[in-house]
């Protein structure tokens, strides 16, 4: 049995999502990024506990733009394309989730004027999402960071956060969470990132 006959359900619905995104958004080879430098995705069961909540901080704006691509002309800082897939517990895929993204930009600072590095979208028929911008700056008494909001349809918001491996202020940062820890791998002058949400329903 090759190694592609062994790939997960989860790992199956996922692979579509680097596939478009790399073609989509021109960083590459994503598969080829996550199969050389990743351990592979857990095997996906049923009961899978939900995603850890967190709190959304004080910068959370309403009514970001429904876009995939936040990097803006004249942005700075290294580009990373983030996919994931979107389930229930017991592993189904969620089509037409919210996912609201926003973070800090390589200066450290939000944007609270504006819309920069603020972005949603919903998810595709396979639960699929997928962003690309940039690695946020660290900022005082934070780790690095992205903040999400995901909602299936007439449901209840999912607020939390996505931490990067290997950071020295991941243990300094009372927030930070291993259960929110993306999966990351370099990708030429990029990074691609990887993090599937589970909500609280069957």
């Amino acid at each position: 049995m090759t190694k592609r006959d062994r790939q997960t359900r989860r790992d199956f619905l996922f692979s579509g999502t680097i596939a478009a995104a790399g073609v989509t958004l021109g960083l590459g080879d994503l598969n080829q990024a996550f199969g050389q430098e990743l351990n592979a995705t857990p095997e996906c069961k049923d009961n899978d506990a939900p995603t850890v909540k967190q709190t959304e901080g004080p910068f959370f704006k309403p009514r970001s733009p429904e876009r995939a691509d936040l990097i803006e002309p004249g942005i700075k800082g290294r580009p990373l394309e983030l996919a994931g897939l979107v389930l229930t517990r017991a592993c189904r895929p969620i089509s037409g989730a919210l996912v609201d993204l926003w973070h800090a930009g390589d200066d450290g600072e939000y944007d609270n004027k504006g819309f920069r590095f603020r972005g949603h979208q919903f998810s595709d028929a396979a639960g699929r999402y997928r962003f690309r911008t940039i690695v946020p700056a660290l900022y005082p008494g934070r780790t690095r960071h992205y903040h999400v909001k995901v909602q299936a349809a007439n449901r209840p918001v999912l607020t939390t956060q996505l931490y990067f491996p290997n950071e020295p202020t991941n243990a300094r940062d009372g927030l930070y969470r291993k259960e929110l820890l993306m999966r990351v791998a370099n990708l030429g002058e990029g990074i691609a990132a990887r993090f599937d949400f589970v909500l609280d329903m069957r």
